[in-house]
C-alpha cells in the first residue's frame, strides 16, 4: 500500500540499522538527481532539510515512586490556565501575525511559510533582555513556604504543575525527579554520596581504554554534542561540551539495553540549565553565560546532578530508547489514532497529502519537543512533565496532540506534501513564552480528561502499519 511504501522509504533514507543509533561506518551522501519541485517524496524533502534525529539507581526515595498527581491537582491547574486564556483565537492570531512579521519566511503558492535558519530548530530570540519568567512574588513565597519543611509531594506537584519560579526550580526539580529525598535530614548525605558516585564512574569508565562498542558510542556523542543548540553560545563552550560528553557516555554504559541514542543529548540541556542558574547571579541570561566563570566544584555539582536527574527522568520512558525504539513507534500510532478521533478533518488532510505521522512526530517524541521549542519554553514544559510523575509518559502524548492541533489553521492552508513537512519540521515557535506553554499543557489536559473514561484509545494495534485511513 502507498502508506506502507512511504514508511519503508522513510526508515531507509538515512538510517542503516535503527533510528538514532550510532553506527561505526557512515555512508557518504548519495548522489541523486534533483527532483522536480512539486515532488511529494519524503526523501526529497529530507534532503533539503537535513537534520539528525537528531533503571537501576538506588531507591532511596521509595515513597515517590508510587505517588501520582491526582485528577483534582491537574484539573485545578489546567482550568486556571484555561480561564485566563478565554480568547484563545485572538491570542493565537496575534501571536501568528507577530511570528510572520519577525521570522524568516517564504511565499510559496500564495502562502506564507516560515523557516528556521537551522532546519528543525526554533530560532532563539536575540535580545539583551530575554523574556522574563512568569514568577510572581506570591507564587515564589508559596514555594518557599512549602520547601522550608519536608513538603508533601502532592502539594509540591500541585504548585509546580503550572510553572516553577527560577529561584526554587533547581531544588524542586531534584525533589520531583526523585533524586533528592523529601526527608530534610537525609538530603546532604544523599547528595554528597550520589555526586561522589558519579565522579567515581567517570574515573573508572570515561578515562579508561574503551572497547570497540564504547569507542563507537563516544564517537557518536562527540559528533552530536557540538551540534546541539547551535544558536545558544553557552553550548558552544568547550567546557560545557566536555561535561555533556561525560554525562552521556556514563549514562550509556549504565543502560546497556539502550546505550546512547541520538536525541538523548537534547534531554540533558534542561537539567543542565536549571542547575547552572543556581550559580548565576543577578538573573543574568544563561544563553551567554561563561561556565568558566564559576568554580570547578560548582561545575562538578551541575554535571553530577544533571546526570542523576536525567537517569531518573528517563526511567519511565526507557523503552523509547531500546532496540528499534519500540516505545516511540507505539506512541506514534497512538498519536495518529488520537488525532483521528479528536480532529478527523486535520487527520484526513495529512493523509490526503501522504504525510505519515512518523515523519514528524518521531522527533517530537524522541526529543520530547526540545527541538520544536525555545529552550526557556522547554524548561517551563518540563515543570509540568515532572509534576506528572509516573503519568508523564502518557501525558506527553496528549501534549504532542495539543501541539499538532495548535497549528491546524496553518497546516490546512498547505496544499502539498512538501509544504506540510516544511512547516511541521520548522514550526514558528521562536517568540513563544511561558504563556503559550501554559495554554499548551492546559489543552493537553483537556484531551486527557476527554478520554479519561475511555483509556482503550491508547491501546491501538501496534502491529499495523501507517497505511492510511481504514
Amino acid at each position: 500500500m502507498e502508506g506502507e511504501h512511504d514508511k519503508a522509504s522513510f526508515w531507509k533514507k538515512n538510517i542503516k540499522n535503527v533510528p538514532g543509533r550510532p553506527s561505526p561506518k557512515h555512508e557518504g551522501k548519495s548522489s541523486t538527481k534533483s527532483k522536480p519541485q512539486s515532488s511529494t517524496s519524503f526523501q526529497d524533502f529530507q534532503a533539503s532539510v537535513s537534520d539528525a534525529w537528531a533503571m537501576d539507581d538506588d531507591e532511596f526515595c521509595s515513597g515517590l515512586k508510587n505517588t501520582k498527581i491526582s485528577k483534582k491537582v491537574s484539573q485545578s491547574a489546567a482550568l486556571n490556565v484555561l480561564n485566563s486564556h478565554r480568547n484563545t483565537t485572538e491570542l493565537k492570531r496575534s501571536i501568528t501575525e507577530n511570528m510572520i512579521d519577525n521570522s524568516p519566511h517564504i511565499i510559496r503558492d500564495n502562502e506564507i511559510v516560515r523557516i528556521s535558519r537551522i532546519p528543525g530548530r526554533p530560532l532563539q530570540m536575540h535580545c539583551s533582555n530575554p523574556p522574563q519568567e512568569e514568577d510572581t512574588e506570591s507564587k515564589l513565597e508559596r514555594f518557599e513556604a512549602l520547601l522550608v519543611n519536608p513538603p508533601s509531594l502532592q502539594d509540591l506537584c500541585k504548585l509546580s504543575w503550572s510553572g516553577i519560579p527560577v529561584k526554587v526550580r533547581g531544588i524542586t526539580w531534584r525533589l520531583l525527579s526523585g533524586y533528592l529525598p523529601i526527608n530534610l535530614e537525609r538530603r546532604d548525605g544523599v547528595l554528597e554520596r550520589k555526586r561522589q558516585d558519579y565522579w567515581t564512574l567517570v574515573e573508572k569508565y570515561y578515562y579508561t581504554e574503551h572497547d570497540e562498542v564504547n569507542r563507537d558510542i563516544q564517537h557518536q556523542i562527540n559528533i552530536d554534542v557540538p551540534r546541539m543548540n547551535p544558536t545558544i553560545s553557552l553550548f558552544q563552550q568547550k567546557t560545557v561540551q566536555i561535561m555533556f560528553e561525560r554525562i552521556l557516555f556514563i549514562w550509556s554504559i549504565r543502560h546497556p539495553a539502550s546505550g546512547y541514542v541520538q536525541g538523548i543529548n537534547d534531554l540533558v540541556t534542561p537539567f543542565f540549565v536549571v542547575f547552572l542558574q543556581e550559580f548565576i547571579l543577578d538573573n543574568k541570561p544563561f544563553e551567554n553565560f561563561s561556565v568558566d566563570g564559576i568554580t570547578e566544584e560548582q561545575r562538578k555539582i551541575i554535571e553530577a546532578d544533571s546526570f542523576w536527574c536525567l537517569s531518573k527522568f528517563l526511567d519511565g520512558i526507557q523503552d523509547n530508547y531500546v532496540f528499534a525504539q519500540i516505545g516511540i513507534q507505539k506512541k506514534v500510532l497512538q498519536l495518529e489514532e488520537l488525532i483521528k478521533r479528536v480532529d478527523e478533518t486535520l487527520h484526513k488532510h495529512l493523509k490526503q497529502h501522504n504525510v505519515s505521522y512518523l515523519q514528524f512526530s518521531f522527533r517530537w517524541l524522541n526529543n520530547l519537543l526540545t527541538r520544536e521549542l525555545p529552550l526557556r519554553c522547554t524548561i517551563r514544559l518540563w515543570d509540568t512533565y515532572l509534576s506528572e510523575n509516573d503519568s508523564f509518559a502518557t501525558f506527553q502524548l496528549y501534549v504532542c496532540a495539543a501541539f499538532l492541533l495548535y497549528w491546524k489553521e496553518e497546516l490546512m492552508r498547505q496544499k502539498d506534501f512538501q509544504g506540510l513537512l516544511l512547516l511541521l519540521q520548522n514550526l514558528p515557535t521562536r517568540t513563544w513564552t511561558s504563556s503559550q506553554i501554559s495554554l499548551l499543557v492546559a489543552e493537553a489536559y483537556k484531551l486527557k480528561v476527554m478520554f479519561a473514561d475511555a483509556p482503550n484509545h491508547l491501546t491501538c494495534n501496534t502491529t499495523t502499519t501507517n497505511s492510511g485511513d481504514s
